[in-house]
């Protein structure tokens, strides 16, 4: 499906925290991309809002995707009586806005050696929209989705196979999933700590081509879109490039006898 236009999402998430905020109950919106979650934080911006304050139209909200990390996400516009830590425990323990199920083969000694494409590919095939579906983890011979609760149900009732194995599919606590994104630390020395050098130095890229990634708008920082190839980052700095990946910047180790860096990232793989 193709990513919501700016317009489109703006009016969608005004609707959504404003119906929070009157009628005193959660809505969300569907399972956004990384892109669309920066489209989000654009959107409080052209109207003068602080993400900081983590506040829409009266309602407080919640970036949420059911586990630290997760790729695509929901925006939770919350009731009034409800705050960030309380909505937490509540999906902890009730899974009201999105729901993990379990994918197994029935028998695992004939099972085919499944990647994401073909647990995705399963999904779309039965005519289940990406923005109903957040990340899917996949491990050996297990994967985990994470979906609405109406659509984690279809799944459970209607995904019986993937290519030539025969899978069993149940609604578990988030919690039990223990598939999680795998990461290779990286450690070496960059001029200093803006962005178009930190990618420069993880991707194997030159200066030129890294700030040609920001210019067309496929680096985005902590959810946010990055317009300048001199914004420093910061210690804790969640990266995704499109097309690339992703990674966790962990800040400045030590200084080089030669004036430079000596810094560390998390990168996904």
């Amino acid at each position: 499906m193709e990513e919501k236009s700016k317009d489109f999402l703006a009016g969608r998430v005004k609707d959504l925290a404003t119906r929070a905020y009157m009628n005193n109950f959660i809505t969300h919106t569907d399972f956004l991309s990384v892109s669309e979650i920066a489209m989000f934080h654009q959107i409080l911006a052209s109207e003068g809002v602080s993400s900081n304050v983590h506040e829409y139209c009266g309602a407080r909200y919640v970036i949420y995707g059911g586990f630290d990390d997760a790729e695509r996400a929901m925006v939770c516009f919350l009731p009034d009586y409800m705050d960030e830590e309380t909505f937490l425990l509540s999906e902890k323990s009730q899974q009201t806005v999105l729901s993990c199920v379990s994918i197994k083969p029935v028998n695992s000694k004939f099972s085919d050696d499944l990647n994401h494409r073909d647990y995705l590919g399963s999904l779309m095939n039965l005519g289940i929209e990406r923005d109903q579906i957040g990340d899917i983890l996949s491990g050996d011979k297990q994967a985990y989705v994470f979906a609405t609760p109406e659509i984690a149900q279809m799944i459970c009732k209607e995904l019986i196979r993937i290519r030539h194995t025969s899978v069993k599919c149940e609604v578990v606590n988030a919690s039990e999933c223990d598939i999680r994104p795998e990461f290779e630390e990286i450690q070496g020395s960059v001029a200093s700590e803006r962005i178009d050098a930190i990618l420069a130095f993880v991707y194997h890229l030159s200066r030129s081509e890294a700030q040609k990634l920001i210019e067309s708008e496929s680096v985005f920082i902590d959810g946010r879109t990055a317009y300048s190839g001199g914004y420093d980052l910061k210690e804790g700095a969640r990266v995704s490039v499109r097309g690339h990946g992703k990674f966790i910047y962990q800040g400045q180790q030590n200084v080089t006898r030669k004036g430079r860096l000596f810094v560390s990232v998390k990168k996904f793989i």
